[in-house]
């Protein structure tokens, strides 16, 4: 099945965007999947994304480290209220705990929030992505079944 691949300017654009809806699928325990919102996301360097989170136990942390520690991709869904839509595979390279990046995100989040904790800054590789969005999954249906159409559509 050929999906349209996204451009990382497009993606970019939605991680900065705050109307965008993030969510993290990642493996749960018994390879139950588990879907987690997480807003905090963001564009790193090296065309790497990252996550700051605040929670030791938090379901993202543990599904991220499950996912690093087996060698398990993790998925992305990127929604914005204008029909934009990303899914990315992904993996989790690295949680940090301390060092420049993790200081950064601790200083940027304290100075917005107050006194609050940071427990990890993740680095997340993103291996691939598909555009998600109607159009293109209409498209896309468009061209591997072109002579589909519903009767109530030729019906006079």
């Amino acid at each position: 099945m050929t999906r349209p691949a996204f451009d990382q300017a497009g993606l970019a654009a939605l991680l900065a965007d705050p109307a965008t809806v993030k969510v993290l699928a990642v493996p749960g325990p018994g390879d139950l999947p588990r879907l987690v919102p997480v807003p905090a996301l963001q564009e790193g360097d090296q065309e790497r994304l990252v996550l700051p989170e605040r929670h030791e136990s938090a379901e993202s942390q543990r599904g991220l480290l499950r996912a690093l520690w087996y060698d398990r991709p993790v998925a992305l869904l990127l929604t914005h209220p204008d029909g934009r839509a990303l899914e990315l595979r992904a993996r989790p390279l690295q949680a940090h705990v301390t060092g420049p990046l993790f200081l950064r995100h601790y200083q940027e989040l304290r100075g917005r929030e107050g006194d609050v904790g940071l427990s990890a800054v993740w680095e997340i590789a993103v291996e691939a992505g598909f555009d998600q969005s109607l159009a293109a999954r209409d498209a896309a249906e468009a061209a591997r079944h072109p002579g589909f159409t519903h009767l109530d559509r030729i019906a006079v």
